[in-house]
Formats: structure tokens, sequence, C-alpha cells
């Protein structure tokens, strides 16, 4: 534990030399490298969330790499690829940007639906299988994609089979007005210039480090209950939240959702410095873990129902140990 809190002071401390403000797109960052996750960010453009992929992964000392995904984009252009060589008269095999161990999926929804397919193994299964040949992915492995709410022509909404493999999704706000001017002020100290990266802080082992420090953190059996009930009612909401507001609910959490709450809690548990899980941490990533798997009926969104209120009203009618 005293190794581990070492590791993610330093690692906080990096990012922060060169990211202003976003103290909460940070610990869903880590969150999710902890628990050896994927996240989506949601936002609209310029809110720094490529700038904050590469400079976790410049701290961590980790290969990076970015896709821009665009509606023209092949499976293979993520996974790799077979080519002829003329030279030697056969084929070898290209790996593709997905073989890193920080991949930023920019505007992954404006990528086909054939496009987006292709990430489903390498997310699940830290896979690509390139000409019947299977590839492992490098570890640590972690998938940043971004999609922007605004501009939705010539986008393709992501399946509910691929939100879920997100371990969290973080809706990036604007900064502080503060903040706003700490960042012109860095601009003109050079310190955002694309070309100048952090200096790396710390290594891949000591993320595995992390990762099996996270693994052991104690979860109390009342704490897997709370989940566990958090996760029906999202199911069975009728009884729990009334009526009026279930009818808004078109469909509820998967156990994906409670395995989400089980590996996140205990990363959050890990960077605040605990070796156990509290109904605080739980209640913390109410929205991070839910918000992309309790799916809203079309009446909802007319209505201006946000998935947010619906969570808060669920974690309301269940019981906190």
């Amino acid at each position: 534990m005293a190794r581990a809190t070492e590791v993610l002071r330093i690692i906080s401390s990096s990012y922060s030399a060169k990211m202003v403000g976003q103290e909460r797109l940070r610990t869903s960052l880590l969150v999710s490298l902890i628990a050896g996750g994927h996240i989506l960010l949601e936002s609209v453009p310029g809110l720094a969330k490529t700038t904050a992929a590469s400079t976790l992964a410049d701290t961590v000392k980790a290969q990076f790499k970015r896709i821009q995904c665009t509606p023209d984009l092949l499976p293979s252009d993520i996974t790799g690829n077979q080519i002829y060589d003329a030279a030697t008269g056969s084929f070898r095999t290209v790996l593709g940007p997905v073989h890193a161990n920080f991949v930023l999926l920019d505007e992954i929804n404006r990528s086909s639906a054939k496009t987006q397919s292709a990430m489903l193994e390498a997310m699940q299964e830290h896979q690509t299988t390139i000409g019947g040949e299977i590839h492992h992915l490098p570890k640590p492995f972690l998938v940043i994609a971004t999609q922007n709410p605004i501009e939705q022509e010539g986008t393709y909404e992501l399946p509910e089979a691929q939100m879920d493999r997100f371990l969290l999704k973080e809706i990036v706000e604007y900064p502080s007005p503060a903040e706003e001017l700490e960042v012109l002020s860095r601009i003109d100290s050079g310190v955002l210039d694309p070309d100048r990266h952090v200096a790396s802080a710390v290594s891949l082992d000591d993320v595995h480090l992390l990762q099996d420090v996270a693994s052991r953190i104690y979860v109390d059996p009342a704490i897997r209950n709370y989940i566990v009930s958090i996760a029906y009612v999202t199911r069975n909401p009728a009884p729990y939240i009334g009526e009026e507001r279930a009818r808004f609910i078109k469909y509820g959490a998967s156990p994906r959702a409670s395995i989400a709450f089980l590996q996140a809690s205990r990363a959050l548990a890990l960077l605040k410095g605990r070796a156990h899980v509290l109904p605080e941490d739980i209640r913390e990533l109410r929205h991070l873990v839910l918000r992309h798997r309790v799916l809203l009926t079309f009446e909802a969104d007319a209505e201006g129902i946000r998935s947010e209120e619906i969570i808060d009203q669920i974690f309301a009618s269940v019981p906190t140990p």
C-alpha cells in the first residue's frame, strides 16, 4: 500500500504539471487504468481529452497511439493486416495501432459499425486476430474513446454491446474561468506545447503493482449486496422508484455493471489510500458506471429526463449499508 500510494502521488503530480484542472477526469482515467478497464469520454471539442490521454501515457512511460475515427476507417486500419513482401515472396504481419498500452479512439462514433465491432475482441479479449493468427495486446491495455455530443451528422451511434464494454463513461465539463486563465498562462510559458512531453515518472511494472494491490482491496459482503441490489433495482425499478419514473427506463444494467462497481470501487479506494471499500465509493461511482448502462426511453429524452436523475433516484431507494 505504501509503494502504491507513492506511485499514485508521482503520477498525479506529473499529470498536474501539464493538465489544468480536470481533477475528475484524472480520477476516472486512473480508476480505469488500475481496474484494467476502458473508458468512454464525452464532451464538446477542445476540452483536453487527447492531451489528458497522452499526458497519462507519458507519465507512465507507456506506448501511446491515437486513432482518428472516420467513416472510411477499416477494421484492418485498427487491428493490423498482412502485407505481401516481394523480397521474400511471403506475407508478413503488420500490427495496427491498437497494439499499444494506451489507445485513444478519437470520435469513435464517426467510425462505421463494422470498424467499431473490430474493437470488441481487442477490448474484451485483449487480443486481435490477423490472418487467422492471434496476437496478444500489451499489458496494461487501456482504451480511451471519445465521442462528440454535437455535430451528429455522419455519425454511427455506439451499439449497447459496445457501450457495455466500457468500464466507465465520463462527461468532461468546461473549465472554470480561473482554470481557463491558467491554460492561457501555460500556453504562453510553453508548457502546453505539443512537442513538449511530460518526463516519464513511473514504469509499467509500477502500474502492474497498482493493479495487483487494487485486486486485493477488501470488499465487505454488505458492500457486495449493496452493489447487487442497485443493479437489481435498475432492472425492476417500479416497486422502488414508482411507475411514473420507472416508465422512463428502457433497459436496466447488466451484470457487467456489478463487476464494474466491484473493480472500480477497489481502484477508487486505493486512490484514496484505503485498503477497504466504503459505500461512499459506490455512490461516487454511480454516474460513471451506470450512465451508459441504464438506457432510457425516447419519452424520457423528449421530456428532458437525464439518466443521472434516474440513477440518483435508484440510489436513494436502496438502503446504504
